[in-house]
């Protein structure tokens, strides 16, 4: 996803780390593929490559991921970018989500998705999207302990768990960038409307054309949107 992004960001001068999570990627399992796992994985690798304090970037599960270890750790965050993604308690799972978090229903699904599934769902998702990018979209569902860390980090995703983070964006006071497709299907347009009045100050960038994965489906876009934001941070 962020192919296009960190060339971008290393010709303007910055450093751009992108961490494959647990069973994504390049990156073996760490079970459980809980969100707190990933939470805890995350904090990891920005201690251990000495990063913070970073401006982050986050996307789809990223956002709840990325968004709850800042707000456990404001000290190593100095901005925020947000795009297609949820962190507020009363959101409701999309309907493939809501499959993967039913006992038994979810099994089935996960171990019925094929290469070729996988990618007619995600083209239909994104109008950039290409056979190369899917197979590495494809890499976590390639063995029955990555989907089952999939299914572990959907059934771990209960909402309710951000009771206690509501206010806590807006309290760490951190420029923050809402980036979002226009055509979003999983994650719309009004959660970037949310964000935007939630987080003062905050700048949005909605992206004709777009859809859930809009770094994607609007590189020069994006990427440019990125740079003139840490631009105007001053790094």
């Amino acid at each position: 996803m962020w192919r296009s992004v960190l060339p971008a960001l290393a010709d303007a001068g910055w450093r751009g780390v992108a961490p494959d999570l647990p069973g994504f990627g390049d990156s073996d399992p760490d079970p459980p593929g809980t969100w707190e796992r990933h939470v805890e994985t995350l904090d990891r690798f920005v201690h251990e490559l000495d990063l913070g304090p970073v401006a982050l970037v986050t996307h789809d599960w990223g956002v709840a991921i990325g968004l709850r270890w800042a707000c456990d750790h404001p000290s190593s965050t100095r901005a925020l970018v947000v795009s297609d993604g949820g962190f507020f308690k009363d959101r409701e799972w999309h309907d493939m989500a809501k499959t993967m978090r039913t006992p038994e229903v979810g099994e089935e699904f996960i171990s019925s998705i094929t290469r070729e599934r996988l990618g007619a769902v995600l083209k239909s998702l994104s109008s950039g999207m290409t056979e190369d990018a899917l197979d590495q979209y494809w890499r976590p569902y390639a063995d029955p302990v990555r989907r089952q860390g999939i299914l572990e980090l959907y059934r771990s995703g209960d909402f309710e768990k951000l009771a206690p983070y509501e206010g806590c964006l807006a309290a760490l006071g951190l420029p923050a960038l809402i980036l979002w497709g226009a055509n979003d299907p999983f994650a719309g347009v009004e959660l970037a409307h949310r964000f935007h009045d939630d987080l003062p100050g905050s700048e949005l960038v909605i992206v004709d054309d777009a859809g859930h994965f809009v770094w994607e489906d609007a590189p020069p876009q994006t990427t440019g949107a990125l740079i003139r934001f840490l631009k105007r941070l001053g790094a």
